[in-house]
């Protein structure tokens, strides 16, 4: 349950970096970053893999580039609701994607990965 919250915080700095660089995207305050962190959080774990899923065959068509169109669709799911950020566009929504997939993997790697407690010693 830590991982998931340092996760979403990650997501919620995304955003925020997203909100500085990319034109179209607008953040309302902490309280909303913190909550579009969570909601992308669950829609990642719920939804995209089901996206992932369907979206197949176009993502083996072009080499994988569609997976940048379904993280697109994934941040801009999690601003449809009412949480004060707002993402102008799909093309908005996949570059603000790819900067919390950037900030995303780079706290994962300080994170670090989690292994079981037989496997730490």
């Amino acid at each position: 349950m830590t991982r998931f919250i340092l996760h979403a915080l990650a997501a919620a700095v995304g955003f925020w970096l997203a909100s500085k660089i990319v034109p179209g995207v607008f953040v309302g305050g902490l309280g909303s970053l913190l909550a579009v962190g969570l909601v992308l959080g669950i829609i990642n774990a719920l939804v995209r893999p089901i996206l992932i899923l369907l979206t197949f065959p176009l993502t083996l068509i072009t080499l994988g580039l569609f997976l940048l169109v379904v993280n697109g669709v994934t941040v801009w799911l999690a601003t449809a609701f009412p949480l004060g950020v707002h993402i102008d566009g799909l093309w908005h929504a996949i570059l603000a994607a790819v900067i919390i997939s950037l900030t995303s993997w780079l706290a994962s790697a300080l994170i670090g990965r989690s292994r079981p407690g037989w496997l730490s010693r």
